[in-house]
């Protein structure tokens, strides 16, 4: 198939990115290198959907590398790369993208990557998945399994299995340690603040901060906040995440407090409309909203187009909506995940863990072709195979358990 991207002659700009991440990736390099040797892939398609930028191109070259025949296609239209993609193109992987595509386009693209037949799929909130238990329901049963990047594609997933509908393994690859304790919560921490102050080029210090969900992704923009010395609020619906935030050192309260004194407001719920018209018509004057969250539901764009009398762009990726009383309120990235649409993602290290592990798991359903269709926890050997290529690349050693420690630990006698 002929790949569908912006300009080929932009990958030479991709290729200096690529090899950027690569040379801080070492345990993707490892990976690599195992790849190379032993062919995992070879005679299978392989599908990438995901966020295209450096790492995740670094990725599909690293499954490249392992046999496979490579299609990458956008989980998100303002978060992909045009030099990126264009490099992977001229690297022999197949693409179908470009930045700022249109609803149509994106789902045309979607169609493309389907239609490349794949054999194991990596996604990026289940719209791939999605699309192949609806549209593309005759595809399935080519298709030797998955994995799937964050917590809303596991939600969506997790409703396919419990109906009955799932056709095909997945691995929820967000529910690996080596994921959430430290993409979700030291990653998103730092690149959601990189994408607010590249964009907004103004002070987080002594602004009131509210953090619209304290899972893994809100306590790290909860405390990146606090790091860079804002006064931060936690809205929450979970009791017990309420007390945690509390315990943190956190303000908690519901949203209807927090909206008339919040300066800037970041959702990270995973849910739609965390945000809305009840907000918007007490919100603080000048407050800046951003969405951490995979779709762009949690800022209710609707309701804040019909409380506005005037909407423009006033900088890149900020659009000012005028409300009735002459309020101000600045909307990022069009609600979309502000750390991608507006900034590069993740640090290279911390994709280097995920990204490890999905490359893995990838290996791990080609391997074991008789997985059932549920959604499935990222092997602990793999996990741990993570954990310690990381230390390694960090130069640092751990203890290990003698026998006789492994023994006790084992028994249930003192």
């Amino acid at each position: 198939m002929n790949s569908q991207i912006k300009d080929i002659n932009l990958a030479p700009k991709g290729h200096q990115k690529l090899n950027w991440a690569k040379a801080h990736m070492p345990i993707l390099n490892k990976i690599r290198e195992d790849f190379e040797k032993n062919q995992p892939f070879r005679g299978k398609k392989v599908v990438i959907c995901l966020h295209l930028e450096a790492k995740t191109g670094y990725l599909a070259q690293v499954i490249q590398a392992g046999g496979a025949q490579v299609a990458v296609v956008a989980s998100n239209p303002l978060s992909t790369q045009d030099d990126v993609v264009a490099a992977l193109v001229d690297s022999g992987i197949t693409a179908f993208a470009w930045y700022g595509a249109t609803e149509e386009e994106y789902f045309n693209h979607l169609d493309l990557a389907v239609q490349f037949a794949p054999d194991l799929i990596i996604d990026d909130g289940s719209d791939l998945v999605s699309l192949l238990h609806t549209k593309y329901t005759d595809k399935l049963d080519t298709i030797l399994g998955g994995c799937e990047e964050t917590t809303t594609g596991i939600l969506r997933l997790r409703s396919l299995e419990n109906a009955g509908e799932l056709k095909i393994p997945m691995i929820a690859v967000n529910d690996a340690f080596t994921k959430y304790l430290f993409d979700n919560r030291y990653g998103t921490g730092q690149s959601v603040w990189d994408g607010i102050m590249r964009t907004t080029n103004l002070m987080v210090t002594d602004k009131n901060v509210v953090v619209i969900g304290y899972g893994w992704c809100g306590k790290g923009v909860a405390l990146r906040a606090k790091g860079l010395g804002a006064r931060v609020i936690v809205t929450e619906v979970d009791p017990i995440k309420a007390i945690e935030a509390l315990m943190d050192g956190f303000q908690v309260m519901p949203m209807e407090k927090a909206a008339p004194i919040g300066d800037f407001f970041i959702t990270v719920t995973g849910n739609k409309d965390v945000i809305r018209e009840e907000h918007f018509k007490i919100i603080k004057d000048g407050a800046i909203l951003a969405n951490a969250g995979h779709f762009d539901v949690e800022i209710s764009k609707s309701d804040l187009k019909k409380l506005a009398v005037e909407q423009k762009t006033v900088r890149h990726n900020i659009e000012q909506y005028t409300l009735v009383d002459n309020k101000k309120v600045y909307l990022l990235a069009e609600g979309r995940l502000v750390n991608l649409a507006a900034g590069d993602g993740h640090p290279a290290e911390i994709m280097d863990m995920t990204f490890a592990l999905q490359a893995l798991s990838l290996e791990y359903i080609s391997k074991n072709q008789e997985l059932k269709n549920k959604v499935y926890r990222v092997p602990q050997e793999i996990d741990e195979k993570v954990a310690y290529l990381r230390l390694k690349a960090m130069n640092v050693d751990i203890d290990i358990l003698t026998d006789e420690q492994k023994a006790y630990l084992a028994s249930w006698q003192v």
